[in-house]
């Protein structure tokens, strides 16, 4: 897994069959402990409800396919967590709310 930052959304009404009804999210990946985002930004299927901003779990390759919602899907990326907080070496190095 993959700790990304959710940069925006991706509409397209013409695609394959598919994906349609699935939400589309532009992520990347982001460094916990620099605060910094890293890499391009990429799109990944949205499987939670995650909105932008937000600091999420994603899953790349085949791992992408298997949630219910992307099974037997064209996809590679898939958020599969929205991330509340992250302990690292005994201090709390992110936190959603403050």
């Amino acid at each position: 897994m993959t700790i990304c930052k959710v940069k925006g959304n991706v509409v397209s009404t013409n695609k394959t069959e598919k994906l349609m009804g699935l939400k589309l999210m532009l992520v990347q990946q982001f460094n916990i402990i620099t605060k910094e985002e890293e890499g391009s930004v990429f799109v990944a299927v949205d499987t939670v409800g995650a909105g932008e901003g937000e600091v999420v779990m994603l899953v790349r390759g085949s791992s992408a396919r298997q949630t219910a919602h992307t099974e037997n899907k064209p996809v590679d990326a898939s958020i599969v967590g929205i991330i509340d907080s992250i302990e690292y070496d005994g201090k709390i190095v992110f936190k959603k709310y403050k």
